[in-house]
């Protein structure tokens, strides 16, 4: 084959994928007896910490649970596992191709009393999209059999910052039944936050049945922003974790203090109550200018007037105009 013919047939195989349609939107009843739930948020908002603590509760409660990291940091686990690092899916899966074997389940995935976890993982810094190595995660999960599996709940942490397709998987595709976000009562993680549920709000149009189940408002400094916030989108607060010393203390040291008998349990069995019990709505996202009015002016500089810059502004200086280069022809 010469080399136009292979360049023609490259572009016709091009041609004949771009052709090929996703798959529709799952439009029937969820059947699954699984509950699979995404947690979105902020980065260093507390989604780890959450879910580490509401795993192990769970667990404790007798119920099966497989917790999965989405978040290129891969640290969701950290804290359940005493601050060791867990193999992440996408580097062993790079490591097992490089040497010829099969990844098998035991590379991946853990256990600590009760509870499964593992790591996505993602790429070195500017060596690659953390949302395909999302896509490629999943992947890698349904080839080892992640449809069969059978727990009760799958607890997927995404990083809400992220706006590209992988870290939309979940909602995008109907992957889970409900969303929770993890926010707290300042302007950065409510705006994540309203992102959620305005991505959630648009698949829901294209027939999507992904539903925000409610939120958990961590470092809860008794404010109020993060539960005026879900009062107008429409959701409910699913626990209020205070900002503690104590909490703080424990999370530093890799401690779960989501156990049976410990002076915070009472909070986390409420919130596994509320997990998953709490059914999926739709939400109503606010706008920019709502969103700010949920804080005082004080807080965001609300009272700010937008002052438009000039021409002289720019240069710094008095502009002196230029004769046109603009050919102007005669008119007969």
């Amino acid at each position: 084959m010469n080399a136009h013919a292979a360049v023609a047939a490259m572009t016709e195989g091009l041609r004949k994928e771009a052709a090929i349609e996703p798959d529709p939107v799952v439009t029937g009843e969820v059947t699954k007896e699984t509950q699979v739930i995404a947690i979105y948020g902020k980065g260093g908002i507390g989604k780890s910490f959450t879910l580490a603590n509401l795993s192990y509760m769970m667990a404790q409660q007798g119920k099966r649970v497989l917790l999965i990291g989405c978040d290129p940091k891969s640290d969701t686990t950290s804290l359940l596992f005493g601050g060791k690092a867990c193999p992440t899916i996408i580097e062993t899966s790079a490591r097992k191709k490089l040497a010829g074997d099969d990844v098998k389940i035991g590379d991946v995935c853990f256990k600590r009393d009760g509870v499964f976890a593992m790591e996505l993982g993602g790429p070195e810094v500017g060596r690659g999209c953390g949302g395909r190595g999302i896509i490629h995660g999943f992947e890698l999960l349904e080839k080892l059999g992640f449809h069969e599996w059978g727990f009760d709940y799958v607890l997927l942490d995404f990083l809400g910052d992220v706006v590209c397709g992988g870290f939309g998987l979940p909602i995008a595709r109907d992957m889970c039944q409900k969303v929770i976000v993890v926010a707290s009562n300042d302007m950065q993680s409510l705006y994540v936050a309203n992102n959620v549920c305005s991505a959630v709000e648009y698949f829901r149009k294209l027939g999507g049945n992904v539903g925000v189940a409610g939120m958990v408002v961590n470092k809860d400094d008794g404010t109020g922003e993060a539960a005026a916030f879900a009062k107008e989108v429409g959701i409910p607060i699913l626990a209020a974790i205070p900002a503690d010393d104590d909490i703080r203390k424990k999370s530093a040291n890799y401690q779960i203090i989501g156990i049976p008998g410990d002076r915070w349990a009472p909070l986390f069995e409420e919130l596994a109550h509320n997990v998953a019990t709490a059914p999926p709505v739709r939400p109503k996202p606010v706008t920019q200018d709502g969103l700010l009015g949920l804080f005082s002016s004080e807080t965001t500089g609300r009272n700010v007037v937008l002052d438009p810059a000039s021409q002289e502004d720019m240069r710094g200086g008095v502009i002196v105009e230029k004769a046109t280069l603009e050919v102007v022809y005669d008119t007969v």
